[in-house]
């Protein structure tokens, strides 16, 4: 019988959150040298050299400057700011060269996005995140996208008291810092937060051909319910459900959770796949979908096409981005369960070279 989603409630320590947080299998082997720019996008090579550069330095022996640091009268190790910060559209080798930055750097380092420094913060709290993160020499955050002004005010001040504390940043994400959360909230406190935010951070711009020129990868046709559920019986370890049921259960888990709702899962099974309208369910999915994505795990689906599943408002709203990268990577995600060249998602066409 396969395994049901909906009876798995994970229990996960902060101690696995921190574990966790390294670059996804799919990244584990990039280096540098791993890199290919291309030749027509100069800011390519120019990103490489100067993460490079600051790569040598963080592989070195560190330079104690920590004490300094909370007088304010301290050097940092690496010149420049305190993070660099990597714009750019999808599939331009952000990630690629962000894990790259990573695996070249001695230790204590993490690597999480955005969503997951964010919920590691609300597991454990500020006050024990500060004090089990201060010692790292750095910490990689992808898909730095601000889409709640508590969590905008919540990592800033996480990410100033880490800088004062001498740890390095490096962050992606395809908005520039300044305009994070533009079109999305105008409080004035948010506002004010990411001012702050762009301020510790060298930003460089990583050119290439943007995802709106190259569209989404084409969905492939949805199987029946029983085509599904018959997959992922001859499949050990496939989970399936109807998918009302999973978007009604992941409301009821924290986001932290969904990576261990899917340990030893070997492929996911959803029956009747419906067009979402509700904003706080499309993104519970786009979380799910990203940890599907980071663990390979291939999607077996019955219902309305992958394309269609959020609304059009959805799709010209501030969220845009976010359900978009989703799409790509669960169509990837499902090419691959029908034994298709799955390939990987539009924005990753780039990441992976």
């Amino acid at each position: 019988m396969p395994i049901r989603l909906i009876d798995r409630r994970p229990d996960v320590s902060p101690d696995r959150l921190l574990s966790e947080c390294v670059p996804p299998p799919r990244f584990a082997p990039v280096r540098f040298e791993t890199y290919r720019p291309d030749p027509s996008e100069p800011s390519q090579a120019a990103a490489l050299a100067l993460l490079r550069e600051r790569g040598t330095t963080l592989a070195g022996p560190r330079t104690e400057t920590r004490s300094w640091w909370r007088f304010g009268r301290g050097s940092q190790e690496v010149p420049g700011k305190a993070g660099v910060y990597l714009d750019g559209g999808f599939g331009v080798g952000k990630t690629h060269l962000l894990a790259s930055l990573w695996h070249e750097s001695s230790g204590p380092k993490m690597y999480c996005t955005f969503v997951e420094l964010t919920n590691l913060v609300g597991a454990i709290g500020m006050r024990r995140a500060v004090e089990v993160l201060t010692p790292y020499r750095l910490i990689c955050i992808d898909e730095f996208e601000l889409d709640d002004p508590g969590d905008t005010v919540l990592i800033s001040r996480l990410l100033g008291q880490l800088v004062e504390g001498g740890v390095q940043l490096a962050a992606t994400s395809n908005t520039l810092p300044d305009r994070l959360g533009e079109g999305r909230f105008q409080a004035t406190d948010f506002l004010r937060e990411i001012q702050g935010l762009a301020a510790r951070f060298d930003v460089l711009r990583i050119d290439g051909q943007d995802y709106r020129h190259r569209g989404l990868p084409t969905a492939p046709a949805p199987l029946t319910d029983d085509e599904v559920a018959r997959l992922a019986s001859a499949r050990e370890g496939a989970s399936c459900d109807h998918f009302v049921d999973v978007h009604r259960h992941l409301a009821e888990l924290h986001p932290s959770k969904y990576g261990a709702l899917l340990d030893g899962v070997t492929a996911v099974g959803l029956v009747d796949i419906r067009e979402i309208t509700d904003e706080n369910v499309a993104l519970r999915l786009v979380v799910l979908a990203d940890r599907m994505y980071d663990r390979d795990i291939p999607l077996l689906a019955s219902g309305v096409p992958l394309d269609r599943m959020f609304d059009e408002r959805m799709l010209k709203g501030g969220y845009r981005k976010k359900y978009l990268r989703a799409l790509s990577r669960l169509i990837a995600l499902a090419r691959a369960g029908m034994g298709q060249d799955g390939g990987h998602g539009v924005e990753e066409e780039r990441e992976e070279v």
